[in-house]
């Protein structure tokens, strides 16, 4: 009998591969999770965010061409939740964006855009706006948090428009002070600058502000706001701001290729979201912060050396947490935590920060509310003691 040769060892992307794969299943399969993703459903599962449409739009109204009826309706909608003139729909926020920044290019004259440098356009649109639209990127702090005032009146060089990410992702969904993003707005303004939000996830601010939607967003000349990230909508974002600056970004959506013919799925599941996710959000927050708090507590009881979560009260519903494991490491251990105990802690991917540092972002919605402070310490220790065996292995 010919003897049968060892299969191939698994490559590092292959063995990478299948680890997400196992944690998606996970947590498709999970009895408990602190958020369920839908980005993660079946087709049968995202369609039935539209079952009850007729509850939101009148479905006997012609369908929507290129941005009229159904599309219109949400505009408005969009403007009188941020108090602004008015709103434009757009496919995607990287052309919001791109749009407006543009179009307050013309009218200030001047092309230099002031961000952070872990902003979305800087760190995920692959340098879209010098390549597409002609605007050049200046970087007011290197600091992961939002610029402070003295930082944007200390800028050496002329700015037309200052770009805020409320929240700034990237340094752990963190906001600022109310008072701090006053301040800072009024130094753009002593340096004859335009200030625009990009306010994907500024659904979720109000909390941490103790402000409406309305007077946040009227801090700012323009805010984008997103449909899916924070509302669970198929996609989607809108551009808000005064009448003229509207109107402008309209004729350049439709010259990027952003007049769609027929948008009313996505629209329908963007007035879905505002319908349904937008109430919750500050519940969401406020729960964010009991289960951030259990995190820190299980650790501690955990004896694990080092971990952090960040902010230690989180600003949104959102959050970081850092371990000083390999990345390989702990996302084997969560992995394994999810499938034998069907309890999903860690649900996000885990992303190398530096040598034997690991760090993941926690989402609290709906699924995360029947989470107990309890539960939260418990599905800690559980990840721990994988966590150790991981290291020990």
């Amino acid at each position: 009998m010919a003897e049968q040769s060892a299969p191939e060892p698994l490559s590092d992307d292959e063995r990478r591969k299948q680890r997400r794969e196992r944690r998606i299943s996970a947590s498709r399969s999970a009895q408990r999770i602190l958020a369920r993703p839908s980005f993660q459903l079946t087709l049968r599962e995202r369609l039935a965010l539209l079952e009850t449409a007729s509850e939101l739009y009148d479905l006997d109204e012609r369908a929507d061409m290129y941005g009229d009826g159904v599309v219109e309706a949400l505009e408005e909608k969009v403007a009188g939740l941020l108090g602004t003139e008015a709103a434009a729909f757009f496919p995607t926020g990287t052309m919001a964006q791109q749009v407006a920044l543009r179009c307050w290019a013309g009218r200030t004259g001047n092309p230099v855009v002031a961000l952070h440098p872990l902003a979305h356009p800087e760190v995920h649109e692959r340098h879209a706006f010098s390549q597409v639209s002609g605007l050049r990127p200046v970087h007011v702090t290197s600091e992961p948090r939002l610029p402070t005032a003295d930082e944007v009146r200390d800028l050496p060089e002329p700015f037309g428009a200052l770009m805020l990410e409320l929240p700034l992702r990237d340094a752990g969904f963190a906001l600022p002070s109310w008072e701090e993003l006053t301040e800072v707005v009024e130094a753009a303004r002593e340096r004859e600058a335009v200030v625009h939000f990009d306010g994907a996830r500024l659904w979720e601010s109000t909390v941490h502000f103790g402000r409406p939607l309305s007077e946040i967003a009227g801090l700012a000349d323009s805010v984008y706001v997103s449909f899916y990230k924070s509302l669970d909508g198929y996609g989607g974002a809108a551009l808000a701001g005064p009448k003229t600056l509207v109107e402008e970004a309209k004729v350049w959506r439709h010259r990027y290729g952003g007049t769609v013919f027929q948008q009313f799925p996505t629209v329908l599941s963007a007035l879905a979201g505002l319908e349904r996710e937008l109430p919750r959000l500050p519940e969401y927050v406020r729960h964010a912060r009991v289960v951030a708090a259990a995190l820190r507590e299980g650790f501690a009881a955990a004896g694990l050396p080092w971990a952090r979560v960040h902010p230690e009260v989180p600003h949104t519903h959102e959050f970081q947490v850092w371990l000083p494991y390999d990345v390989d490491v702990v996302t084997e251990a969560a992995v394994r935590t999810a499938e034998e105990t069907g309890t999903v802690l860690f649900a996000n991917p885990w992303d190398a920060e530096g040598p034997g540092l690991a760090m993941t972002e926690v989402y609290v919605r709906a699924a995360g509310l029947e989470w107990s402070a309890e539960d939260v310490r418990a599905a800690v220790a559980e990840f721990a003691a994988r966590l150790a065996g991981a290291v020990g292995s």
